[in-house]
C-alpha cells in the first residue's frame, strides 16, 4: 500500500485524498536536506521555526491567516521558513474556508489567527472542516506566558481573567487541543497535535502564547526526528469473516448494486471501491456528499441517489435492488430526502470506514474500509443483472432549447455552457443551496475535481474554499458556482 503522507520530497499526488492512509507500516516525513542535521542557535531555532518546519513537513505550504497583535510574532517566523507562504485574508471566516479548501485538495491546511477574538470567529470554518472530516491546523496567538495565573484581564477577550474559554470552545469541534505556554514541552505538545490531525482526519487546535514564538531554546537547535505515525490495521480475523459473509449475502442475491458513500476519501478507499465495482459487474451509484469521489466516466456508474431527486433512473435501480452495499454513507436528514430513502435495512451491508454491519445480522470491527473492499472483490460472483436492467430502462436526457435573442438567461443553459467547460484540468467548487442541485446534473471528466459542503452547509464555505483550494492546486481551473445570497457575506476575500 502506499503510504507516504506530503512527502515534501516528492510529487504532490494526483488525488485529492485527505489524511493519514491506513496501512501495513509506518509512515515517515522526511524534512527536505537543507533542514537536516543542527540548526544553529539563532533564528532557525525558535519556536515558531519549528512550527513552520513541521508545517512544512506535512505538506501545508500556504497557511491562511489574519494578524492581530498575538501573532505577530508568530507570523514573523512562519514567514521566515523558505518552504511556507502566508496568504493573508481579510477576515478570520475567510482563512478558515481557506485552509478547509487547502485540505480537501492537498491533504491537509492550516489557519494562524488571534487570540479569543480570532479564534471565536475562525471556528464555525473549523466546525465545518470537523463535519467533513478535514486535517486543519488552527493555530492561535495566545496570551504571554507569564499571564496565565495573574488574574489580569486581557484585550481581545470577553472581560474576564479565565483565559481558557477559546479552549473549552473548540474542544468539541477539534480532535486535539494543546496549549503551548512553556518552551520544556512545546515540541511534544506540537508533535502530537499536528499527529493526531493527519491520523484522525479532524481539526485540531495549537495555541502559542506570543512571547514564546521567538525565543530561541536548545529544544528546537537539533532538528527533530521526522514523523513516524503508527499505522492502522485491520483484525485479519474479523476481516476474513465480514468478507466470508458479505461475499455469501452477495452472491445469493439476483440484483445487487454499489453505492459510494463521502467517507470514502476519508477511509482512502475509492481505488478498492472501484477494483470491487470492476470484478463484481455491479451498476456504481453515488450518495450526493460523494461526487466526484467515484470515476462518473466508469462503465457501471449511473449517477447520484438522491431519493426521489436522484439521477434518472438511478433511484429505480438501487431501491428495487435485493442487495445493496453502501461503502462510507452518512444518513443524514439531506442525503436522505428528509428520511425518505425507499431502502430496506434487511438488504444492505454497511461499510464505514472501520466497520462493516451485514444486513441484520453482525456487524464486524476493527476491518478497515479498503482492506474489505479490496478482499471482497476477490470473493464476489460477477452479476451484470442491475446494469442491464438501468441499459434497458435508460433514456438519455434532453438538450436544452436554444435562448432566443434577448431571452433572459436560463440555468438550464446556463450549466450547458459549464458542463462544456469541463476538462481533466478542471475543478468544482459547489455552494450551499441551488448550487448543490445543479450541480450534481453535471458529469465530470476523469480526473475532474469536485467539492462542497453538504454536511455542515455553511452560506459563503466556497468563496474562501476556492482560494484554498486554487493554492493547493494551481495547475487546476476552478469553477466555483456561488449563489449571491451566498456570495455577498463572503466577497470581501476577492
Amino acid at each position: 500500500m502506499d503510504t507516504s503522507i506530503a512527502d515534501v520530497n516528492s510529487e504532490w499526488p494526483a488525488n485529492n485524498d485527505v489524511g493519514c492512509p491506513p496501512s501495513n507500516k509506518s509512515v515517515a516525513c522526511p524534512l527536505p536536506s537543507e533542514h537536516a542535521g543542527v540548526a544553529p542557535m539563532g533564528s532557525a531555532s525558535t519556536l515558531g521555526r519549528h512550527l513552520a518546519r513541521r508545517l512544512v513537513e506535512v505538506g501545508v505550504g500556504d497557511v491562511f491567516s489574519v494578524p492581530g497583535d498575538f501573532n505577530l510574532t508568530l507570523l514573523d517566523h512562519l514567514l521566515a521558513e523558505p518552504g511556507l507562504n502566508l496568504v493573508g485574508c481579510c477576515n478570520e471566516l475567510n482563512a478558515g474556508y481557506a485552509a478547509d479548501g487547502y485540505a480537501r485538495s492537498r491533504g491537509v491546511g492550516a489557519c494562524v489567527v488571534t487570540f479569543t477574538v480570532g479564534g471565536l470567529s475562525v471556528i464555525n470554518a473549523i466546525a465545518g472542516a470537523y463535519s467533513e472530516n478535514l486535517p486543519v491546523i488552527c493555530i492561535v496567538g495566545g496570551p504571554n506566558s507569564n499571564d496565565y495565573g495573574t488574574n489580569r484581564i486581557l484585550h481581545h477577550t470577553i472581560g474576564v481573567p479565565d483565559f481558557s474559554q477559546e479552549y473549552r470552545c473548540f474542544q468539541t469541534v477539534t480532535c486535539a487541543q494543546v496549549i503551548v505556554n512553556h518552551l520544556e514541552d512545546a515540541q511534544e505538545l506540537i508533535d502530537y497535535a499536528i499527529s493526531t490531525a493527519l491520523m484522525e482526519s479532524k481539526p485540531v487546535y495549537i495555541s502559542i502564547s506570543c512571547n514564546l514564538a521567538g525565543v530561541q531554546h536548545p529544544t528546537f537547535s537539533r532538528q527533530p526526528v521526522p514523523y513516524s505515525l503508527s499505522p492502522r490495521l485491520s483484525n485479519l480475523k474479523s476481516l476474513e469473516a465480514a468478507v466470508e459473509i458479505t461475499a455469501e449475502f452477495l452472491n445469493a442475491a439476483v440484483k445487487p448494486v454499489l453505492v459510494g458513500g463521502p467517507k470514502l476519501r476519508v477511509a482512502k478507499a475509492k481505488s478498492a471501491f472501484v477494483e470491487l465495482a470492476d470484478a463484481s459487474g455491479y451498476p456504481v451509484a453515488v450518495m450526493p456528499a460523494a461526487k466526484g469521489q467515484v470515476p462518473e466516466t466508469h462503465p457501471h456508474f449511473i449517477g447520484t441517489y438522491w431519493g426521489a431527486v436522484s439521477t434518472a433512473f438511478c433511484a429505480e435501480i438501487v431501491e428495487s435492488a435485493d442487495a445493496y452495499l453502501f461503502a462510507g454513507p452518512i444518513f443524514n436528514d439531506y442525503s436522505s430526502v428528509g428520511y425518505s430513502l425507499l431502502l430496506k435495512k434487511e438488504k444492505a451491508i454497511i461499510v464505514q470506514p472501520n466497520r462493516v454491519t451485514v444486513a441484520n445480522g453482525p456487524t464486524f470491527g476493527c476491518v478497515l474500509m479498503k482492506d474489505f473492499l479490496e478482499a471482497l472483490a476477490k470473493k464476489v460472483k460477477h452479476n451484470p443483472t442491475s446494469l442491464e436492467n438501468y441499459r434497458h430502462i435508460f433514456v438519455p436526457e434532453g438538450v436544452p432549447l436554444k435562448s432566443a435573442p434577448n431571452e433572459p438567461l436560463r440555468v438550464n443553459v446556463l450549466f450547458k455552457h459549464i458542463q462544456g467547460m469541463l476538462t481533466d484540468d478542471t475543478a468544482v467548487i459547489a455552494e450551499t443551496g441551488d448550487s448543490w442541485f445543479n450541480c450534481q446534473k453535471l458529469k465530470l471528466p476523469e480526473k475532474c475535481g469536485y467539492e462542497f459542503q453538504m454536511q455542515y452547509g455553511s452560506i459563503g464555505w466556497s468563496v474562501g474554499a476556492t482560494l484554498g483550494y486554487a493554492q493547493a492546486t494551481p495547475e487546476k481551473r476552478l469553477i466555483s458556482c456561488i449563489g449571491d445570497g451566498s456570495f455577498q457575506p463572503r466577497m470581501c476575500l476577492l
